[in-house]
């Protein structure tokens, strides 16, 4: 029993360890995390658009683009460690990474509830959710972004 415990420890411990990406050079993380960010920008704006008259409302595909944007804006941070400076990103991330978590958290959470949101389908709820989402998004580019 014990080493079936220690197995399925050992293994959760390497699936962790997958999880999080390796670089193998600052240009590889900068591009993933450009292309992470980038992906979640246009799945945040499909359903933007739809939130704001630009576009016909689908719920089914508001609620698909809330979650993926909501799932993709968990995945850049890691792309911010130590010695990958460059590309649009201010110096100020690894001036003030406590900031800079912070406001990557806070956009997580935002996104997170747009997509809660848009699961109801409702045309109103994800109206009230985007104004947030975006204000989270547009701060932490104000702050850190070139």
């Amino acid at each position: 029993m014990r080493s079936l415990l220690a197995a399925a420890a050992l293994a959760l411990l390497a699936g962790s360890a997958l999880a999080q990406p390796t670089f193998a050079t600052p240009q590889d993380a900068i591009k993933y995390r450009q292309a992470t960010l980038k992906e979640m920008q246009q799945n945040f704006k499909r359903v933007a658009d739809m939130a704001g008259g630009r576009a016909e409302f689908d719920a089914k595909t508001a609620e698909a683009s809330a979650a993926r944007a909501a799932e993709l804006i968990k995945l850049p941070w890691a792309a911010f460690g130590p010695g990958t400076e460059g590309g649009k990103a201010s110096p100020a991330i690894w001036k003030e990474q406590d900031k800079f978590k912070a406001a990557a958290a806070k956009a997580e959470a935002e996104v997170g509830k747009l997509a809660v949101a848009a699961k109801t389908g409702s045309l109103d709820a994800i109206k009230a959710a985007i104004g947030p989402a975006g204000a989270s998004c547009k701060a932490c580019h104000d702050a850190f972004r070139e």
